[in-house]
């Protein structure tokens, strides 16, 4: 039998840790699948572990030994997202709703072998679609899958989005609903920001850029994926019923607003390679040996060439490990003077569709920032966003002006 073959659309749930922390919150979860059930659809419901368990998990490897091995990590942490996994099961029965849980092995989930960051080759979704038959939810453990030798994987930041995508798209799902403690995608961060307004509809473009430049809502990994594959996305609340944001494709009706969102992203670093002889290879020769060493480069500056020697300036995520001896061996390889990390920066993003060819937003931007007496380190842009890297004690003050500047102004 393949999806085709139901009788009913399919409806692929995902729930957040934060969503299913207690008793009282996997059953109000088991309220709101049952209550999709009774719309006549098939539910598939991905879950990831409850409130902290990842880090207690990981809290009690690192108290028997200093370098767990990573495979037996993955082992560890999977045991979150099953214990969820069945008690959300239970909860389902409980209120008379057939269910039945599924690991990521038994959902058809297998992936390559790089253990703690393995990523989905394919979904093999028959034991799904067969439960799905009869009428079951299908409760499955996010976040992990099994490599073709059958080890226990697990995929990383983003895990259970990326496994709830995947799954919706396998399935041919009518949406795949991303519930977790906000109601949707913002144009700031509340926390920041308090007038800050829910975003009705994105684009994925949007959505993948917001993702990847700070907002925690969804994992840039999941929004890929549902653009690949053209998955419906909905970010949602897990506890209340209120219209959350869609992500949507581009031939959808979409809010004619040029900026949707402004983001921000304190965990950076920015590293300048000082004195770089002004030739050919040289810019390859860096980026290679520092992505030999697993650094993910995030934007990347070259300064003008003085007197055959330039300046190249990039920005890291923070929790990026650079030993020293590495990194002089880096700039020695590539012929560098010095070099400077800069710990006390922070990206400030401006995000929307068609950003750099509205005409004066770039204007905008920079006399709004000028106003706040706010100094840009470095300045990049694209079609859908431009990032300044800034001092980290000016961001707040910096996306509350843009806010108050692009969005409030723009939405009433």
């Amino acid at each position: 039998m393949t999806p085709s073959d139901l009788s009913q659309p399919i409806l692929v749930l995902k729930f957040g840790g934060t969503s299913i922390a207690s008793p009282s919150l996997i059953q109000s979860a088991a309220r709101r699948i049952a209550n999709c059930r009774a719309e006549q659809m098939h539910v598939v419901c991905v879950v990831s572990a409850m409130g902290d368990t990842t880090d207690r998990l990981t809290s009690l490897a690192r108290e028997v030994t200093e370098n767990p091995p990573r495979r037996e990590m993955d082992v560890l942490l999977s045991a979150g997202e099953v214990q969820s996994m069945a008690l959300l099961s239970m909860a389902l029965t409980e209120l008379g709703v057939p269910a039945i849980s599924f690991t990521g092995q038994q959902g058809g989930i297998v992936t390559d072998d790089r253990h703690a960051e393995a990523r989905i080759l394919r979904i093999d979704p028959d034991r799904v679609v067969e439960a799905l038959a009869q009428d079951q939810v299908v409760v499955l453990a996010g976040f992990q899958g099994t490599d073709e030798q059958q080890e226990i994987t697990t995929l990383g930041r983003g895990g259970s989005d990326t496994s709830a995508v995947a799954m919706a798209a396998a399935l041919g799902a009518q949406r795949c609903e991303i519930l977790t403690d906000v109601t949707g995608v913002f144009t700031a961060d509340p926390n920041i920001v308090p007038d800050a307004v829910q975003i009705s509809a994105l684009s994925y473009d949007e959505m993948l850029e917001m993702a990847n430049l700070g907002a925690k809502v969804l994992h840039g990994r999941s929004v890929e994926l549902a653009r690949r594959f053209l998955v419906p996305l909905v970010v949602a609340s897990a506890t209340e019923d209120r219209p959350g944001t869609r992500i949507v494709g581009k031939d959808e009706p979409m809010e004619e607003v040029v900026v949707r969102a402004v983001t921000d992203d304190r965990d950076v670093s920015k590293v300048s390679i000082l004195s770089v002889p002004d030739e050919p290879g040289i810019a390859a020769r860096l980026f290679s040996a520092l992505g030999d060493q697993g650094v993910n480069v995030r934007l990347i500056v070259q300064a003008q060439s003085h007197e055959g020697h330039n300046d190249i300036t990039f920005v890291v995520p923070s929790n990026t490990f650079i030993e020293k001896a590495d990194l002089k061996k880096v700039v020695e390889e590539v012929g560098g003077a010095s070099w400077i990390v800069d710990d006390e920066v922070a990206l400030l993003n401006i995000v929307g569709e068609g950003i750099a060819r509205e005409p004066g937003v770039a204007g905008k931007i920079f006399s709004v920032l000028a106003e706040e007496k706010i100094n840009l380190d470095l300045i990049s842009s694209s079609n859908l966003v431009i990032s300044c890297v800034v001092k980290e004690a000016d961001l707040v003050r910096g996306v509350r002006a843009l806010h108050a500047a692009l969005i409030q102004t723009d939405q009433g």
